[in-house]
């Protein structure tokens, strides 16, 4: 196989996310002369990005603060009418905002597409004269002689299904870096790598997640109530599984309709994607959406261990920044704040370095200075609501997280301390022994939808003749534990009907359907043995998200 070519760079970023971009930015603000380059999977940028999204303007306003002048930013919608609810089978209660901790205000926050804002925040760093590749997916860290972090290697490009070159074979690029940092988002396959070589978690509590499923829809204009955001929680989740919903109105008649799972829930026969179905059809919503048009969908893994699971962030050579590290504020349904903050945060300390002549050595000032920063701030506040909801429920869970808010608020300590989160999500999951299959009620086509039909939307296309990049470990484990004892979970809770098990076979057949996958990398934190291990399949695959 022919070597790869290499380029020099002074600093590598790969992920043209929120935190990625504005790391970018950052870098070039300190210092014009670096040399900057962000690698991104994507077929273009945000592609590949999914947020809800109401964002808290703080790290914007530190990044660019001129940003509201530019007529070409895409934050027009700001927060006027912000509602918490309580949902039974047939009734919406209404919580009184008085009761929420100030800092679930969401009031001169502004709801749009994270996917435009990464859109526009490629074009200010590239403005500066970062170098942006999209279509390029990071597959391998670099190291040097001595296991420092060197920079990262895109991978290969038309290699086919069986292994070997095809006619269209190129080899991939080596990115050589002083300074590589990894902005992958939750779940990254090269930051998960970096965390275990480098045992970035020995300190930190397992990491914990949810998937987050969403919908735009273009409704009624008399319907329309713009800056309108509303969020619940209740049914159709029992009170021992953790989640919510959101309704976001925003722009000209979109509305942003979305759920979010803890991937901690025991019931194998639950699917995060028909619970979600399920939602659209309570008397509070459902009429919201008749007669309206679906324009997108998509799902995305997000992070929830927050401030006690956040790992090391640094290792000889580079740091983790936003998502891929764990800067999600659960309490607050918000993370691309943090995730801007930790990527602005981590500039200024590599820029710091490199004006001091240092290369490829740890950058533990950016560790030391995160907790003591207005990101560690942010999640500190917040720490116990997620361990308290896992492991009280909903009902006792919320109230006590509310209280824990108030008394960090107020007072700026917790009466419960830090709690720890326990098992990872992995091991959340109970036999099927323990629980009845779940009766979800048929798809109509107008307010609920199969899984195929919302793949379409997503725009998602991987080029068939590939190596296939859901990797099963040991397949004799996938069939005597994830189906015999967990009933195939993962053909339920993979949000784009990726996997199946052909019941009609004897023995049952695990069928990977790869070219369906939006990437959300539910089944690499799910699946119950840890068996599936999700890697980047050929860049520029995957889905291609347009104004989510």
């Amino acid at each position: 196989m022919p070597a790869r070519e290499s380029m020099e760079f002074d600093v590598v970023i790969v992920g043209a996310g929120p935190s990625g971009l504005s790391a970018a930015i950052r870098l070039k603000q300190l210092n014009a002369d670096l040399s900057v380059v962000v690698v991104e999977k994507g077929s273009e940028v945000g592609a590949h990005i999914l947020s809800g999204a109401v964002i808290d303007p703080v790290a914007l306003d530190k990044l660019l603060p001129d940003w509201r002048n530019d007529a070409a930013q895409p934050l027009t919608t700001e927060v006027n009418d912000d509602r918490f609810y309580w949902l039974t089978g047939g009734a919406a209660i209404r919580l009184p905002n008085f009761l929420m901790p100030p800092l679930m205000n969401n009031h001169g926050c502004l709801v749009g597409s994270l996917g435009n804002v990464c859109r526009w925040l490629a074009t200010k760093a590239e403005a500066l004269g970062v170098e942006i590749y999209p279509g390029f997916a990071a597959a391998e860290v670099l190291h040097g002689a001595a296991g420092e972090v060197r920079g990262i290697a895109t991978g290969d490009m038309g290699v086919g299904r069986d292994g070997k070159s095809k006619d269209s074979f190129t080899r991939g690029m080596e990115l050589h870096a002083k300074y590589t940092l990894f902005a992958e988002g939750a779940r990254g396959s090269l930051t998960k790598g970096l965390i275990a070589r480098y045992r970035l978690d020995a300190n930190s509590e397992p990491a914990k997640f949810g998937i987050g499923l969403k919908e735009v829809w273009q409704i009624d204009k008399a319907k329309h109530r713009r800056g309108l955001i509303q969020h619940s929680f209740g049914w159709p989740l029992d009170n021992s599984t953790g989640g919510g919903s959101f309704l976001y109105h925003f722009d000209d008649d979109l509305v942003a309709v979305g759920f979010v799972l803890h991937l901690n829930y025991a019931n194998p026969y639950l699917s995060p994607f028909e619970e979600f179905q399920r939602f659209k059809l309570h008397p509070s919503v459902r009429s919201l959406f008749e007669g309206a048009k679906r324009l997108g969908y998509g799902a995305r893994a997000i992070t929830e261990g927050g401030y006690q699971s956040v790992p090391r962030l640094t290792f000889p050579g580079g740091a983790l920044i936003g998502c891929a590290a764990g800067f999600v504020n659960v309490a607050r349904i918000k993370g691309v704040h943090n995730a801007m903050g930790t990527g602005i945060l981590a500039a200024e300390h590599v820029a710091a370095a490199l004006g001091g002549g240092r290369a490829n050595d740890e950058l533990t000032e950016y560790e030391n200075a995160w907790r003591s920063s207005a990101v560690g701030d942010d999640l500190k506040k917040v720490r116990n609501v997620k361990p308290l909801w896992s492991k009280f429920g909903t009902v006792i869970g919320v109230a006590l997280g509310g209280l824990d808010m108030w008394t960090n608020t107020l007072f700026g300590f917790s009466p419960f301390g830090t709690l720890g989160h326990g098992k990872p999500d992995s091991k959340c999951l109970e036999p099927a022994s323990r629980h009845a299959p779940i009766a979800y009620p048929r798809p109509d086509g107008k307010i609920t939808f199969d899984r195929l039909s919302s793949v379409f939307l997503s725009n998602t296309n991987h080029e068939e003749d590939q190596p296939i990049h859901l990797q099963v470990r040991d397949p004799s484990l996938q069939k005597s534990s994830e189906h015999d004892v967990f009933a195939g979970p993962s053909a339920r809770y993979c949000p784009a009907g990726v996997y199946e098990w052909m019941e009609e076979e004897t023995p049952p057949r695990f069928v990977i359907n790869a070219q369906n996958c939006v990437h959300c990398k539910t089944c690499d934190i799910k699946d119950p043995n840890g068996n599936i291990n999700w890697v980047p399949p050929e860049g520029g695959g995957g889905p291609n998200y347009q104004a989510m």
